[in-house]
């Protein structure tokens, strides 16, 4: 199940295409399953539909779901290349590691987290 953090600076649309991205990586949503319909979700998070409407348009835009016109959304999988992704996250990290650096924290400690 989908929830929602008011308190979490992330916006509602974010944490709703987290909570699909997680459950469809975590095999919890298979292939080709059908996805609540936008105003049956709302009703369940008792948010705005045009919240749900668009997190649904970015997931497509992203590969994770696609629509059929008429039938809803489903569920397209994990998508395989994701580069962009990839390449925000490893820019995260780059300057995360300066920092630490800079902070003076040992390469030894940064790696026990690799473990």
């Amino acid at each position: 199940m989908i929830q929602v953090n008011y308190r979490d600076a992330r916006p509602i649309y974010e944490q709703i295409m987290d909570g699909v991205k997680k459950q469809i990586i975590g095999g919890v949503l298979a292939k080709d399953e059908k996805l609540p319909s936008v105003r049956e979700l709302a009703t369940m998070l008792t948010i705005n539909p045009n919240t749900i409407s668009k997190a649904y348009r970015e997931l497509e835009h992203e590969g994770y779901v696609y629509t059929a016109q008429g039938r809803g959304c489903f569920v397209a999988g994990v998508p395989e290349k994701n580069d962009k992704k990839i390449q925000e996250l490893k820019e995260t990290l780059r300057h995360t590691i300066e920092e630490l650096k800079f902070l003076g924290v040992r390469k030894e400690d940064v790696d026990d987290y690799w473990k």
